[in-house]
């Protein structure tokens, strides 16, 4: 399990300067594990390999959805 999802136990803090000083440490903690996801999420290939996928999908639909200016004249016989 990933330790900062770990629960953590208050035991006895004696005053609430200590209380909140461990909570901010905690928050700090947190907002770094979040920063440090956000970065890789970032630097991670996945975007660029979606937008690479959508306009292969895009062109594709664009390329069925023209009409084909190249259709067969109708064949008359003389």
């Amino acid at each position: 399990m990933n330790n900062q999802y770990v629960r953590r136990e208050v035991f006895c803090c004696e005053t609430c300067h200590e209380l909140k000083s461990f909570w901010e440490k905690e928050i700090s903690k947190q907002t770094f594990y979040r920063e440090l996801e956000e970065d890789r999420q970032e630097r991670s290939a996945l975007k660029k390999l979606r937008e690479e996928w959508r306009q292969r999908l895009e062109s594709r639909l664009k390329v069925r959805d023209t009409p084909d200016d190249k259709q067969k004249p109708a064949h008359t016989a003389d």
